[in-house]
């Protein structure tokens, strides 16, 4: 029986495309390095391993791809693992991209131009995740245990989106039937509005009750603070250039492709805030420095 491959299955978009594809009847295989004992459909994959990959890929003809995760150049991991999936007559691949442009960073480019020369081969692109707000990603860390957001974007703009919708979208894509010669390969996914932080800090201050302030802080600082947060350093330099873009307006866009593939509006950024209201419960009283 054929299924989907779910790299990063337990991951932001991978868990819950896991859980739609289950509630249809479609036989998956929940990928990660550490695999669930508990769960009879995961299975162990390693990027660094190759000798997972095949294993992993046998018996499904459909893959949702969630590239290494924390690296600028993904391509000499993914690159065999793609080549086998071809080999395999893997007929369908959606990959988690991304609407941003890393600077310097040729590799998500290159791979996303792969998966797309490919028929039937997919690429969603979607904006900054909601879920950036919660734990623990650095953003999400600081506004919890301080109530702030830093940021380099000034008052730029960002249609964010909830994983849960980038699921749904790849789940539509995974679940389509075999697509005809003139289908889309390229998806930009984003959420009903574009906000700033300043939008976003007044929405979690209106649903949660606790006062979240922006501070603005220079693109180098910024990545300084990702740096301490945990980032490997070409890739924290990378991501806090992103705020650049967006206090540019570069990234200030917002599309219908959620709505086109599954039939329903992507959730606004209240809906999320009100759903993990709990997460953000005050850790102490906020640093102000």
């Amino acid at each position: 029986m054929t299924g989907v491959l779910i790299t990063g299955g337990t991951g932001k978009t991978g868990g819950p495309l896991a859980e739609l594809l289950r509630r249809d009847g479609v036989p998956v295989r929940v990928a990660s390095r550490h695999p669930s004992a508990g769960d009879p459909d995961a299975v162990r994959f390693d990027w660094n391993d190759p000798s997972t990959h095949r294993a992993a890929l046998r018996g499904t003809d459909r893959v949702y791809l969630v590239p290494p995760l924390l690296t600028l150049d993904p391509m000499p991991l993914v690159a065999p693992f793609l080549a086998e999936a071809e080999r395999l007559g893997v007929r369908r691949v959606v990959l988690l991209g991304s609407a941003a442009e890393l600077p310097d960073a040729p590799g998500p480019l290159e791979l996303a131009e792969r998966v797309r020369a490919r028929p039937g081969w997919v690429v969603l692109r979607p904006s900054g995740f909601m879920q950036n707000f919660l734990g623990p990603h650095p953003l999400g860390e600081r506004i919890r245990r301080h109530g702030e957001i830093r940021t380099a974007a000034g008052d730029g703009r960002l249609g964010w989106i909830d994983a849960r919708d980038i699921a749904a979208a790849a789940s539509a894509l995974l679940t389509a039937p075999a697509p005809e010669s003139d289908d889309r390969r390229d998806h930009l996914l984003t959420g009903p509005k574009a906000l700033s932080y300043q939008d976003a800090a007044s929405i979690l201050t209106a649903h949660t009750g606790r006062p979240v302030r922006v501070r603005h802080v220079e693109v180098d600082e910024l990545a300084h603070h990702l740096r301490a947060a945990g980032l490997p350093a070409e890739f924290a330099a990378a991501l806090a250039a992103v705020d650049a873009d967006i206090r540019a307006g570069r990234e200030d866009a917002v599309s219908t492709a959620v709505l086109d593939l599954t039939g329903r509006p992507p959730r606004p950024f209240a809906a999320f805030v009100r759903d993990h209201a709990t997460e953000w419960a005050d850790a102490g009283l906020p640093e102000r420095r």
